[in-house]
């Protein structure tokens, strides 16, 4: 097992944040919202998270993690950017985008912990690690059910009958 430096510590204490702050935003709002405090906190901890992976190119050289890194940071660029979500309607792009990189951080998260615990006996060798396959699978899994689930809200809520019901509503609070 390899030691913790400083900066281990402190890149794996501000990869966590994300985690929490993600879960906690698909359970308030059933989707990560950049408008939101906790949508603008999981797109902060997120980037410097993903940044500051590149600080291990030094000590093991460019990997497939950090291929995986720029994924995510482009992903959060696209979710970021498209705060209107104007691709076929309203929030779809976003919501793939950053539902997708909250993905890839929980298979950087599971990678990682299940390769140094338990200690002495990690369950994992290495990122290649056939053992971790189904752990990927059920992220995979939930993925597409929670993915899934985001876009029928979301189509649900661009029927007309949805839209009327806004108009209404708008209507009512403007008089």
């Amino acid at each position: 097992m390899t030691a913790f430096t400083a900066f281990n510590l402190a890149h794996t204490a501000v990869s966590i944040l994300p985690i929490g702050v993600g879960i906690y935003a698909f359970a308030r709002h059933g989707k990560i919202r950049p408008r939101t405090l906790s949508g603008k906190w999981y797109l902060g901890t997120m980037f410097v998270g993903a940044v500051s992976s590149f600080g291990f190119i030094p000590a093991f050289g460019f990997t497939p993690g950090q291929v995986l890194t720029l994924a995510t940071l482009a992903l959060l660029a696209a979710g970021a950017l498209t705060l209107r979500g104007e691709w076929r309607s309203p929030g779809y792009k976003q919501t793939i985008a950053l539902t997708t990189s909250f993905l890839l951080l929980m298979v950087f998260a599971t990678t990682e912990t299940l390769k140094h615990f338990p200690v002495g006996k990690p369950f994992a060798t290495s990122a290649a690690d056939p053992s971790l396959l189904p752990v990927r699978l059920t992220l995979l899994a939930t993925y597409t059910l929670g993915l899934g689930y985001q876009l029928l809200r979301i189509r649900a809520k661009s029927t007309p009958v949805a839209r009327l019901e806004r108009i209404i509503a708008n209507y009512h609070h403007a008089a």
